[in-house]
């Protein structure tokens, strides 16, 4: 039976895994069955921040990136995922969009880091990268074991 922490810990995550879960299953969803002049849209906008991603095929792009939704949506939905390893995969994908907001002209002010109209639903991403950052840290505190303890000692002295 988990102990009271970890039920304390379990419940502190779940708006967070919820909301932010919820949002990324409907957004892969909604990617699943996409039309061409948006797979054609949502690549051209991709590879002009990400070169790379120019060697895929538009429909290939977004069912990778669908998948990807998924993938996160799923680690962050089903609670035997560990925090930290949501936290990951949350803060990976956040850093994505969040280069495509550095990168792409247009979606910032000059010279600043303030959002332009176009950039706003880039912009506002930045609440994942802060999700995945606490699940992240939130993991990594919860799962202080034996191992950890039996550092403590050492860990003071060195002021780790």
């Amino acid at each position: 039976m988990a102990s009271g922490s970890a039920w304390r810990s379990a419940a502190r995550q779940l708006p967070l895994r919820l909301t932010v879960g919820a949002f990324f299953l409907h957004s892969g969803l909604s990617k699943r069955e996409a039309d061409q002049a948006t797979a054609e849209r949502l690549h051209q906008f991709a590879t002009t921040t990400y070169p790379f991603l120019g060697k895929l095929d538009a429909q290939k792009f977004v069912r990778l990136l669908s998948t990807g939704e998924i993938a996160v949506a799923t680690a962050l939905l089903l609670p035997v995922i560990p925090a930290a390893v949501a936290g990951a995969a949350l803060t990976a994908f956040s850093c994505g969009t969040l280069g495509l907001y550095l990168r792409t002209p247009g979606v910032r002010q000059e010279r600043s880091l303030r959002p332009t109209e176009q950039g706003t639903p880039l912009a506002k991403d930045v609440w994942m990268l802060g999700v995945g950052i606490s699940l992240i840290a939130e993991g990594m505190s919860e799962h202080r074991g034996p191992a950890a303890t039996a550092l403590g000692p050492w860990r003071r002295m060195l002021r780790l």
